[in-house]
Formats: C-alpha cells, sequence, structure tokens
C-alpha cells in the first residue's frame, strides 16, 4: 500500500468573510427591528387604531410628570429621559411597543407620520442633528396642543411644557396609525 498525502484544505479567504460581515451589518441596519436598549425579547408591533381617549390619556398621563428630574435612561416613575416619557405616556393609555430610544421610536412608528399641521394631541414629535437623517434623531417629546409638547429635556432640567417651534425639527407621528 502506498502512503498518499491527504488532500489540503481549502482556507477561507479573508475578502469572504469581510463581504459576510458587511452584509450582515447592513441587514441588521437597514432591516431588522430595533431592539429595546432596556428589555430583552422580541420587539412587538405597534398596536394600531389608538383613538382620541387615549391620546387624551397619553396626554393626561405626560402632563401629570410635569416638574419631575430628567435621568438618561429612566423610565418612571420618578425620573424619565424623553424617550422615556412618551413610551410611559403611552403605555398608560393602552398603547405599548418595546422601549427604545428616540430614533428607534422613529424607526419603528415612523409609517404613521403626520405633517406638522396636521398634529394632534397625543402625537410624537421629533428632533434631530441632520435633517433627512432619521439616525440623528436625539429628542422626543408628546405634542399637547397649541404649539406645545411636554419633553423630559437634558440632564439638570426637570420634565416640562414647551414649544415644538425649535431648530431640529424632523417629523411627527401618530402612535396607532391614522396618520393624516
Amino acid at each position: 500500500m502506498i502512503a498518499r498525502p491527504l488532500p489540503r484544505q481549502r482556507r477561507s479567504h479573508p475578502v469572504a468573510w469581510t463581504l459576510l460581515i458587511v452584509t450582515f451589518a447592513w441587514t441588521v441596519d437597514h432591516v431588522a427591528q430595533p431592539l429595546s436598549p432596556h428589555r430583552f425579547g422580541a420587539p412587538r408591533r405597534v398596536a394600531s387604531a389608538a383613538g382620541a381617549p387615549m391620546a387624551a390619556r397619553a396626554v393626561a398621563y405626560a402632563r401629570s410628570q410635569v416638574g419631575k428630574p430628567y435621568q438618561w435612561g429612566a423610565e418612571g416613575p420618578g425620573a424619565f429621559d424623553c424617550s422615556g416619557l412618551v413610551w410611559a405616556a403611552w403605555r398608560h393609555a393602552g398603547l405599548g411597543w418595546e422601549r427604545m430610544t428616540a430614533a428607534g421610536q422613529w424607526q419603528a412608528l415612523h409609517a404613521h407620520e403626520v405633517a406638522r399641521s396636521a398634529l394632534r394631541p397625543g402625537d410624537l414629535v421629533f428632533f434631530a442633528w441632520r435633517l433627512g437623517d432619521w439616525r440623528s434623531i436625539h429628542h422626543v417629546g408628546l405634542y399637547v396642543g397649541g404649539g406645545l409638547m411636554v419633553e423630559a429635556p437634558r440632564a439638570g432640567a426637570d420634565i416640562r411644557l414647551s414649544s415644538i417651534n425649535r431648530a431640529g425639527w424632523f417629523g411627527a407621528v401618530r402612535p396607532g396609525g391614522d396618520a393624516g
């Protein structure tokens, strides 16, 4: 019997691995739903058909938080950040989605976008550093009517009523649908 050398094993090509990683990263960034940075588990779709009574409950809840402190990553009851405040308000009203950043909320809800001229109490209003790039959204507030929103503005500032007429306006959504 003649001993033959074993066939040479093929090695993975580094370019193939790079392409695989880049493709995966693009898919996660452009296709996948944003996961909550605060909770584990699969994201839930936003419930539909939120009406005026639900919006009124969300607004009442947000208004009742005025004067409480801002705390990054907080979702109540003693303190909130901006996305935690609007999330808690709508959750209190009976409409839930996974807890996520302001940019994540825009990405999850932008199918229900409403024009600035069609705002109703309960709509979420978003502000960004770069208009046209949802990933630069840094702030969200809950519209309460009359050009005002309830917001958790930043560290060192309490939850307050503020004008929506400021730099960085990105857009607005109506949780639950009925976009107008």
